[in-house]
């Protein structure tokens, strides 16, 4: 399953790269930054209002909202091709917000089909596991852009349309793998994983070198194709990891096979633990009105009203507000950025491409780097969502202060530390609230990001940006016409608003301390032995069943 779910991440990110193909809606229909960013607000709105999604796949299999997301991403990228192509008439600002809100939902039905399967797939390394899918997500703006090229050439607004039909014929091919399974966690998965994530980063290599060779180079239409194909196949390389594990498994069914006594063990210990959940279960039973505000203990789960009300819930919700809002301010004004301080064109287009392979890295370092440090220093790892909070005020303030170059660095620190953010919320939901509700508490948190989002880059960002846009035009003695589209040139454009975020985001930093002092002693004890007890348990029940039918283990597909 967990190669089906790499594919359909890998080509999931549309949203990362609003900042492309920006440039085309801004001149086609005439825009100003204000409603460009507003449009862009539209965009992480969709992207992160999920709940719905997540409570659909509270009662439904995955490949329900996998189908949902399909349809709702090609119909909302498709019809933005059609206007952008000027093949529809030129549509309303409500109706493009419409649209990409529409496109940019499916981002959630594929985050909540495909990670919320896995991670209860394999809760005793959560970490690792969304960090490698969160990887596979940040990465596939690189990817996209590598196809584009091979099938498009440079001509952007088809970049849209690639973006409509690419990413829903890959989940329709791969949905039907993407379901629970009753298959319990094996000792190595953790070596598997880790096995992955080689294979991935031997795709991030290749992209960063192909990257640097066409910002070096003119590349021609057959070496497109060549560097595209190679990509590919370095995109099917964990084929290679799960024919290994599949084969490990086939020889752990013999095993199991073989030897009884060991089963007949097993066998007896499982039913008292079942039998006492089912006696103190009614003991239990509370209206939920009135344990809303007596949650049990962190790990355990909470119910979705426990957790909303929750006060590790109410800063976490703040800090991410905080931090993500600055980094998504830079993720969406890329484009505009870089053409404010005078870079070409292709420099822009390589900020996008740099960013993408550092979003990668910062969803797949904090996976493995915060693992190895709670498990061996009992870090929490609130602590390192507050360390991410931090470090990206490097990026901001080389925008507000234009260092020559700034921006490559910029877009790497910022990109690194955007892509952390995610996979760190995400599994701080997950071990703070338990698994049982998963699905709906992790679309929770990611509504943080549209409310960063609209204030930091629609309210603050956008706002100055043609403040100053319009001083230029008035200092030149010129006054713009309806329709005619806004630039602003030059540091000051965008100074103050990063000046601002800086600000804000040390802020987010602070209130993120609270949680780390309130968490310590949780993550100083085994935060993952429950699960650990449940998969025991689990497999004294599952091998004799495994043994009759030879059922496949959940790394398959």
């Amino acid at each position: 399953m967990e190669f089906s779910s790499f594919m359909i991440m890998s080509v999931s990110g549309a949203s990362y790269m609003f900042s492309l193909y920006s440039r085309d809606i801004k001149s086609v229909l005439g825009y100003d930054q204000s409603t460009l960013n507003f449009l862009s607000f539209f965009k992480d709105l969709g992207s992160n209002i999920g709940i719905i999604s997540g409570l659909i796949n509270e009662v439904t299999p995955p490949w329900v909202v996998l189908t949902i997301g399909g349809v709702l991403n090609f119909f909302g990228y498709f019809i933005i091709w059609l206007a952008v192509a000027r093949k529809i008439a030129k549509p309303q600002v409500w109706n493009m917000c419409l649209y990409i809100f529409i496109g940019a939902n499916s981002h959630c039905s594929t985050n909540t089909g495909v990670i919320v399967t896995s991670v209860k797939n394999f809760p005793g390394t959560r970490g690792i596991v969304i960090g490698l899918l969160s990887g596979y997500l940040g990465l596939s703006a690189a990817i996209i852009t590598q196809i584009y090229y091979a099938f498009y050439g440079n001509d952007s607004k088809f970049l849209i349309l690639l973006m409509a039909w690419l990413p829903t014929a890959v989940t329709f091919v791969f949905l039907p793998v993407i379901r629970h399974h009753r298959g319990v966690q094996q000792p190595n998965d953790s070596k598997a994983f880790y096995n992955f994530l080689y294979t991935t980063l031997v795709l991030a290599g290749f992209l960063m070198v192909v990257i640097i060779l066409q910002k070096s180079f003119t590349f021609t239409k057959s070496e497109y194709y060549i560097t595209t194909s190679l990509m590919l196949l370095l995109l099917i390389l964990p084929l290679a990891v799960v024919m290994v594990e599949e084969k490990k498994i086939w020889k752990r069914k013999q095993e199991h096979i073989n030897s009884e006594n060991p089963l007949k063990a097993l066998n007896i210990t499982t039913e008292m633990p079942n039998l006492e959940k089912s006696t103190q279960a009614p003991q239990k039973q509370a209206s939920c009105w009135k344990s809303m505000f007596r949650p049990p203990s962190r790990g355990d789960d909470y119910t979705i009203l426990q957790a909303l009300f929750s006060l590790d819930m109410v800063i976490l919700f703040l800090a991410t507000i905080c931090g993500l809002g600055g980094t998504l301010t830079v993720s969406n004004n890329l484009s505009q950025i870089g053409t404010s301080l005078g870079y070409s064109a292709h420099s822009i287009t390589t900020f996008v491409s740099l960013m993408a392979i550092w979003i990668y890295m910062g969803k797949i370092v904090q996976g493995v780097v915060s693992e190895i440090i709670i498990a061996k220093f009992k870090v929490p790892r609130p602590m390192i969502f507050t360390l991410i909070l931090v470090l990206p005020c490097a990026g901001y303030l080389l925008i507000a202060f234009d260092v020559p170059n700034g921006l490559y660095a910029a877009s790497i620190i910022i990109g690194f530390c955007f892509g952390a953010n995610w996979p760190l919320l995400f599994t701080i939901i997950s071990e703070l609230f338990g698994l049982k509700f998963y699905s709906t508490l992790y679309n929770v948190g990611s509504v943080a990001s549209p409310i960063g989002s609209y204030l930091f880059s629609v309210r603050l960002a956008g706002y100055l940006y043609d403040k100053e846009a319009t001083r230029q035009m008035a200092a030149l003695g010129l006054k713009r016409r309806p329709g005619e589209e806004l630039n602003c040139n030059g540091s000051e454009c965008y100074k103050m608003a990063f000046i601002i975020i800086t600000a804000v985001s040390l802020f987010g930093a602070l209130v993120s301390l609270i949680l780390v002092l309130r968490t310590r002693e949780f993550y100083k004890g085994d935060i993952y032995k429950k699960f650990r007890e449940e998969a025991r348990t689990a497999e004294a029940e599952f091998c004799p069943t495994q043994n009759k039918n030879g059922q496949t283990a959940a790394y398959e597909g």
